[in-house]
């Protein structure tokens, strides 16, 4: 049978305060059962992610990792940290926004490590979705009114038959932490490109195939053209 909670006047108080209260279960025939000495943790209240406005929890990510990559090892110690793979965080950001998966990124810039989601919702809008990445609690979430609608991001997305987490546990399964995922739609043919770092250090540019799943390496002249670009921006 169907539960409302009724919260006694008292939260309120507890509520601002980010304290505790003692709920009673009441049913829909209106009578109440307490449940004496239950307690339950006040929280605010999300906003609807639909209106465009952000649903913030605490927003601080309970990982906490040096935002520093003077030693070209940050990649690395984000890999080490973070406790959610890229496909628990795909996961995650499905059950907050349903829809499809459009990019994951592990990411250190704001207090604490964060998985960012970029997320095509069945609603036809795009959404940022900020996960914990130490537990996969979503932190932030906000319609993103910034990103380019690109028609053929979306085609490619709606017919791909390997989402974003298949194609990082593919890549996981043989080239050890995801850090990206991200649908290339700028090649003849579209294709998840994913970045993972291996215990040792090195990191690997992967392609899997949308459609078969299949996994393979960035061609040369990508890769070259890559690192040419990140020494560009080093240089900056």
């Amino acid at each position: 049978m169907k539960r409302q909670l009724i919260i006694a006047t008292a939260a309120a108080a507890a509520l601002v305060a980010g304290g505790t209260v003692t709920a009673v279960a009441v049913s829909n025939g209106g009578s109440g059962s307490a449940r004496s000495g239950a307690p339950v943790t006040a929280q605010p209240a999300a906003h609807d992610a639909g209106s465009g406005t952000a649903q913030v929890q605490d927003g601080r990510s309970g990982v906490r990792v040096q935002d520093d990559d003077a030693n070209g090892r940050e990649d690395i110690r984000e890999a080490r940290a973070a406790k959610v793979t890229a496909s628990g965080a795909a996961a995650a950001a499905l059950k907050a926004v349903p829809g499809t998966v459009a990019g994951l990124d592990l990411d250190a810039d704001r207090p604490g490590l964060v998985w960012e989601a970029d997320v095509l919702g069945k609603d036809g809008k795009w959404h940022e979705v900020t996960l914990d990445a130490g537990n996969a609690r979503v932190l932030n979430q906000h319609v993103d009114h910034d990103e380019d609608d690109d028609a053929r991001e979306r085609a490619a997305l709606q017919d791909a038959r390997t989402g974003a987490g298949a194609a990082a546990r593919t890549a996981a399964a043989s080239h050890g932490t995801v850090t990206s995922v991200e649908l290339d739609d700028d090649r003849a043919k579209a294709v998840w490109e994913v970045e993972t770092v291996t215990k040792d250090g090195k990191e690997h540019k992967l392609l899997v195939d949308p459609q078969s799943g299949k996994l393979s390496a960035v061609p040369a002249h990508d890769a070259d053209a890559d690192a040419d670009n990140d020494d560009d921006g080093a240089d900056d």
